[in-house]
């Protein structure tokens, strides 16, 4: 149906309504010269209303809707927005995909796993072989931040297959020894082809992604084409060293890498350096992307003389006014580490799902908290703050900080108010064993 703008709020309260923890909508908005993608859009409608019926589809022409068009930002047509459980707060944006498969793809891997999880050679290659590209992941174990970030990439690259392993024999049948991402090209077979390809007819791109550089910079300013040929030039100087990436920062879709690395719009350009082994990040000092300052930059970090680039907001005047406090990085270890408080973190990514879903729980244990003077719940935004004293889990993950002692427990409870009390209840009355921390 096409939605007019009335229509479109009253569907999305009842969308709300109906089934707020499972029900999703996708709208597209449509104008002018655009029936290629309105017949793709409905081809993906009709096949995911057998396949997901939850998931609703609809379009809305904003020629003369001036309000809709200025709400959520669109600027060009056709533009497709992914609205979660019937809110109109902050709708995805899918960028670039115009088949009705893509769209398909693009909608399970916002509702539901973005890859496949591989536990065996065998499931590896029927994945490889499904297409002629796919990507897997060899990890050494799934529950990390280059786990997230591979996780979240696949959502917006639905023209791909995407999986990943952190199985020992796979990882072993194809030499892989450490964190790597491997991108598989089918390629024809003949002679030239055979003498350096398996017989899989596979030709393996090994990408290891322990030490990458990254040049943040919009393809259109008019200084692209002489920071973009400085960048190269330092490339080839470090090839097999460090691997060189280019992020337009025009591009949509790389919002969660500007997100990963606190870049912002008054920041580029921008050069980082990223170990995603250790999940340290570096700072290019100079502002200027020259050859000698990218060169300089490059060999200080191999040196190991290059200094961690720590992030931190700044500490928010009301911090401390609500039953949950607000940590950031100029605070965290002030806070936690005090000598008669226990503190309860909760680490959390404002665009993870699941951790959005978990604040208000986390609200709920900060006020049944607030008048106890030896305890103290609180929050930290680890997108934007760096803490060296605590290892990065899957998000979101909790610490405890007891009073007194320089450890920190692990929580790997439910997710609920009460599993969260009855853990600090019990981590008041008693101090955990020495097996049960987590050194720092």
């Amino acid at each position: 149906a096409l939605l007019e703008s009335g229509a479109c709020d009253a569907v999305l309260a009842s969308a709300a309504a109906s089934s707020p923890q499972h029900l999703k909508r996708l709208v597209v908005q449509i104008k002018g010269s655009s029936q290629n993608l309105s017949e793709e859009f409905a081809k993906a409608a009709r096949q995911l209303k057998k396949e997901a019926p939850r998931i609703q589809f609809g379009k809305i022409d904003v020629t003369h809707q001036r309000d809709l068009r200025k709400e959520f930002n669109i600027r060009e047509f056709p533009t497709v927005k992914f609205f979660v459980d019937g809110s109109r707060e902050d709708p995805i944006d899918c960028k670039g995909v115009r088949q009705a498969s893509a769209f398909i793809t693009w909608v399970k891997r916002r509702t539901g796993p973005s890859t496949v999880l591989i536990n065996s050679t065998d499931q590896a290659e029927a994945l490889i072989h499904a297409d002629d590209l796919a990507v897997i992941g060899f990890f050494k174990e799934l529950h990390n931040d280059s786990v997230e970030v591979f996780s979240e990439t696949a959502r917006d690259v639905p023209e791909m297959p995407f999986g990943m392993t952190a199985s020992e024999d796979v990882c072993a049948n194809y030499g892989i020894q450490k964190n790597t991402l491997v991108v598989f090209e089918k390629v024809g077979i003949g002679t030239d082809v055979e003498s350096f390809v398996s017989q899989t007819s596979v030709k393996i791109f090994d990408v290891p992604v322990e030490n990458h550089i990254l040049l943040f910079t919009p393809k259109n300013s008019e200084t692209f084409n002489v920071i973009y040929d400085n960048y190269k030039s330092a490339a080839a100087e470090f090839r097999g060293k460090i691997m060189f990436v280019l992020v337009d920062t025009n591009e949509t879709r790389n919002g969660r890498v500007f997100e990963y690395f606190r870049i912002r719009e008054i920041d580029v350009p921008a050069v980082r350096i990223l170990n995603l082994t250790s999940d340290a990040k570096y700072k290019m000092p100079a502002d200027e992307v020259t050859v000698e300052n990218l060169k300089e930059f490059c060999q200080s970090y191999l040196n190991g003389k290059a200094k961690l680039h720590l992030s931190s907001e700044e500490i928010p005047e009301d911090w401390d006014k609500m039953p949950v406090k607000v940590l950031v990085g100029k605070n965290f270890n002030r806070i936690v580490f005090n000598k008669t408080m226990t503190v309860f973190v909760m680490f959390y990514a404002p665009w993870s799902y699941d951790c959005r879903k978990l604040l208000p729980i986390w609200d709920e244990l900060g006020e049944q908290y607030e008048s106890r003077k030896d305890i103290i719940i609180a929050k930290i935004d680890v997108t934007a703050n760096d803490i060296l004293s605590v290892e990065l889990d899957r998000y979101p993950f909790f610490r405890l900080f007891p009073a007194g002692p320089d450890y920190q427990v692990a929580y790997a409870g439910e997710h609920t108010l009460q599993a969260f009390s009855e853990f600090l209840e019990e981590q008041s009355k008693t101090k955990a064993e020495p097996e049960e921390k987590v050194g720092i």
